[in-house]
């Protein structure tokens, strides 16, 4: 009996810690399902919407990302171009896809205007999942090589002399383009008329066609400048972009108008918090890389890298710096007279 006693016991303990592993590991997977997915995340193809279309700067900048990423997470991360609206035509798609990490976009940062403006029905703040945000871009006004416009100055006394009568393409109505260029004008206290376009990149096509007196756009520009088929009047950055450091900023006119739109990647509101640690560690590595280094210097897009917590953080302050840009351009009135 001692013998079967002394190895009975420790078979008793083997089988109940065996049952206790079966018992947490149970638990484990009900209790925390996210955790369980994450292992496996991701198993099939990502689509990533970009709500501008093809060609354009921003674009150029998701492709170079979702390709390092999809080296990274050994997925496919397919991008699907659904431009118009300024943008808010991918951003609703976004909004109405299933939150489980295989549904994912680029959320232009005037999401926090359309929100205040009625155009879009949700909370910017809260209804969606923030993963990072990437980089920002060079805006800046630009005319044909052979315009009467030699400086901003120029074009600022001739729109002084003749209101409305100088036309500019932009990338949608209330974009950051729209939005950007009224700031400008009305700090310079001239009347511009604006033609908006499904995209920067249409819009370029239609001042190299001579359609429109000139181009507000983020740096779609830039090779035809360097070409000399255009001249780059300013740019709208905080500081000279390095590629274009004779061209002044407004800043350094005396217009005290500072645009950035800095591009962001989120996902539908309520994505599981494990597979949103996946894809923000997928992204931070490709905001990183020298590949979309590479890219971002071309298109001079300067990195502005910010996890999804510091994102949101962001995507409140600039909320709070519309609803005063909003009532200050009177920018409801606008949007209803365009």
């Amino acid at each position: 009996m001692r013998q079967e006693h002394t190895i009975d016991v420790p078979r008793r303990r083997f089988l109940a810690g065996g049952l206790a592993c079966a018992a947490a590991g149970a638990m484990g997977s009900a209790a925390w399902p996210g955790l369980a997915r994450a292992g496996s995340f991701p198993d099939r193809p990502i689509t990533f919407i970009c709500p501008w279309p093809v060609g354009g700067t921003a674009d150029q900048s998701m492709r170079a990302l979702c390709q390092v990423v999809s080296q990274d997470l050994k997925q496919s991360v397919v991008v699907e171009n659904r431009a118009g609206a300024a943008g808010m035509i991918g951003v609703r798609a976004l909004t109405q896809a299933k939150p489980d990490g295989y549904t994912i976009g680029q959320i232009p940062i005037s999401v926090t205007r359309f929100s205040q403006l009625g155009m879009l029905p949700l909370d910017p703040r809260t209804d969606f999942t923030y993963i990072a945000r990437t980089s920002g871009q060079t805006f800046g006004i630009a005319v044909l090589a052979n315009s009467r416009f030699k400086s901003l100055q120029e074009m600022v006394s001739y729109a002084k002399a003749h209101p409305g009568e100088l036309t500019y393409g932009h990338a949608g109505i209330g974009g950051a383009t729209h939005v950007g260029m009224e700031e400008f004008a009305m700090a310079a206290g001239i009347t511009l008329t604006a033609v908006a376009y499904r995209g920067g990149a249409a819009a370029l096509q239609d001042l190299l066609g001579g359609q429109v007196a000139l181009l507000a756009d983020s740096s779609s520009w830039a090779p035809h400048v360097q070409a000399g088929t255009l001249r780059l009047l300013a740019t709208w950055g905080e500081a000279r972009t390095p590629r274009f450091s004779d061209t002044p900023t407004l800043k350094d006119l005396g217009y005290n108008v500072v645009v950035e739109a800095p591009n962001g990647i989120g996902a539908p509101k309520g994505l599981d918090p494990a597979v949103a640690q996946v894809l923000e560690a997928a992204f931070k590595k490709a905001v990183e890389s020298p590949e979309f280094k590479q890219v971002a210097d071309r298109i001079d897009a300067p990195v502005m890298y910010l996890d999804g917590t510091d994102y949101q953080k962001y995507i409140a302050s600039v909320y709070d710096h519309e609803t005063h840009l909003i009532e200050r351009l009177n920018l409801k009135a606008l949007l209803q007279s365009s």
